[in-house]
């Protein structure tokens, strides 16, 4: 048995050297890791393997065989030098994704208002890079970074890729578009004669050409995603609701844009009425979706559209009304009250019929590093633990557009793989505490080496 395992592995490294050799940008290192794990959920879905060995070149996956492989038989004869990660006590299984995130984000209420004042740009930035450690060290490999008015999460995400400062792999959306005076006009709440010096103008629009070229302007500093508002917000700090504030001919002037440009749109909208704006727009995601009805659960359905519900978020409104009850205006308050009591309705609904679900937290309105909390709302409004895994690996990478990198443990993807100690699949609150995490190869998380947070 140890013969064929031996002799499949160092035919498939071969093989990926052969690619490697091919490619001016790629070259074998001589350095492999191979991972030998108690279980492995290679293939989220399915039924987890037993003892099996994992082998990574080059911040690839190039080899995956059950049983565990002989290191030393295996390095003399492919002539690499090979590390070996014991996680035969662990279950292994891919990095998790977190489809909608706010690094820069970590004050709220009025505490956050404050800060949108007075905190430097370079001081959020040195906060964006410990939040994007923390997630990284949660398990979550890869992020869709939903709002960032700065520019910082876009340095951010560059320098995580050059491997400057360490972090999970981002995808972003630079500054959310909304209509003036909508949920993402950053004036609100502040008196008039603030106004002009606030708002930086470039991602408010009113009127179809107008949001095209809000659009634009966004694709134009780099992003990867389009984020925009077609309702109103919990933490909009005007007393607005939560209900339809994109007219139809905006919505679909700017989806029309983003996907001329190949961007997907991720949309923020809690209102059943401007749920609808949004999907009739082409929507690729309705982010919160609250007060989704039969008719926006129907939609979805039909174009695949996909729920990233963000049910933590009443953990972070909770935690900063136990610390301080006078956290939050008295117009934000009461819409987090209903937040808190209607949470976990529409998307037991939704899950019901069917419609694609990806994982995501709203990290920074919830806390970061505690983003696999969500997992236990999946489950206690209806999810079973194994598609909760599906929603935070293949589901969100399909969403993100990255699935032929990341998701899944495949021979040719990124070895993007977190260990921890249960078993996830009977007792979701595994993924709580993460021992091991590993990006593109590199160990960037062991509670043995003391890197843990």
């Amino acid at each position: 048995m140890r013969s064929l395992v031996f002799g499949s592995l160092l035919f498939c490294l071969a093989s990926a050297n052969l690619a490697f050799a091919q490619s001016p940008n790629i070259q074998p290192s001589g350095t492999a890791l191979l991972v030998h794990a108690g279980k492995l959920l290679d293939q989220p879905g399915k039924a987890p393997r037993g003892a099996s060995s994992l082998l990574i070149v080059n911040g690839k996956i190039v080899a995956l065989q059950s049983g565990y492989v002989d290191a030393a038989s295996f390095a003399e004869a492919a002539g690499l030098s090979v590390k070996v990660l014991e996680l035969r006590e662990h279950f292994v299984l891919p990095g998790l994704i977190d489809a909608h995130v706010h690094l820069l984000s970590d004050k709220a209420g009025i505490a956050g208002q404050l800060a949108d004042v007075t905190d430097s740009v370079p001081a959020g930035a040195y906060q964006a890079a410990v939040n994007a450690r923390k997630t990284l060290h949660a398990g979550f490999t890869t992020v869709r970074n939903l709002g960032d008015g700065d520019g910082v999460t876009l340095a951010l995400r560059d320098a995580i890729e050059a491997g400057s400062v360490p972090g999970p792999r981002i995808l972003d959306a630079g500054q959310p578009i909304s209509v003036t005076s909508g949920h993402m006009d950053g004036r609100l709440g502040f008196r008039e004669d603030l106004h002009e010096a606030i708002s930086a103008g470039r991602n408010l629009c009113d009127g179809a050409d107008d949001c095209r070229k809000a659009v634009r302007t966004q694709i134009g500093r780099g992003v990867d995603v389009i984020k925009i508002a077609t309702t109103g917000g919990v933490n909009s700090r005007v007393g607005a609701g939560i209900g339809q504030q994109m007219f139809q001919d905006e919505a679909n002037a700017i989806v029309q844009t983003a996907h001329l440009a190949r961007k997907k749109v991720a949309v923020h909208a809690h209102g059943a009425d401007g749920i609808k704006v949004a999907l009739l727009a082409g929507a690729d995601s309705i982010e919160h979706g609250t007060l989704l009805d039969d008719e926006t659960i129907a939609m979805m359905k039909k174009s695949g559209a996909y729920l990233v519900s963000t049910m933590s978020t009443v953990n972070g409104y909770k935690a900063r009304l136990a610390a301080d009850p006078n956290a939050y205006s008295k117009e934000v308050l009461a819409k987090i009250r209903w937040r808190i009591e209607v949470t976990g309705k529409s998307f037991r609904a939704a899950h019901a019929k069917g419609v694609n679900i990806a994982f995501g937290t709203d990290a920074g309105v919830s806390m970061h590093g505690s983003n696999a909390d969500e997992f236990e709302l999946m489950i206690e409004h209806g999810m079973q633990p194994s598609e909760a895994i599906v929603a935070a690996t293949i589901n969100a990478a399909k969403l993100l557009g990255v699935e032929q990198s990341v998701g899944t443990l495949s021979v040719g993807k990124h070895a993007d793989l977190i260990a921890v100690r249960g078993d996830p699949l009977s007792d979701v609150k595994a993924l709580k505490q993460v021992d091991w995490v590993i990006k593109s190869g590199v160990i960037e998380k062991s509670r043995e080496s003391g890197t843990e947070d």
